[in-house]
Parts: structure tokens; sequence; C-alpha cells
């Protein structure tokens, strides 16, 4: 993995980086706040792809483990 990553911003993304960015906060901490937003959304995904596919599950009709 990159020890950097390059990034020319869009004047968009400029715009959004000024608008998402909190007091005292780099440009840099704005990405990594964006990157870990992003990686709980696709978590969040994931749980509910899990959940649909096991909404109709019955745990009443399995054995008991114990």
């Amino acid at each position: 993995m990159a020890s950097t990553i390059g990034f020319r911003p869009t004047s968009d993304d400029e715009r959004i980086l000024r608008e998402a960015a909190q007091p005292g906060e780099s440009t840099s901490d704005t990405l990594r706040r964006a990157l870990r937003l992003l990686d709980h959304e696709r978590w969040l995904a994931q749980f509910r792809a899990d959940a649909d596919a096991l909404k109709d599950e019955n745990l009443d009709a399995e054995p008991d483990a114990w």
C-alpha cells in the first residue's frame, strides 16, 4: 500500500472539502473522516443484506446448542 496518495481535487471536490471540514481540521483529516464514513456505509450495506437474507430464519426451529 502506498504511504501517500496524490489527489488533485476538482473545483467541486474543493467545495465539498471546504463545506465538510470541521473547525481546525486539515484536508487530510477531512478525507480520513470521509473514508471512515464510506467504510461504515459499506458495513451497513452488508449488514442490511445479511439481515434481509436471514429475515425468514426461525431460530425456534433449530435445536438448542447446549
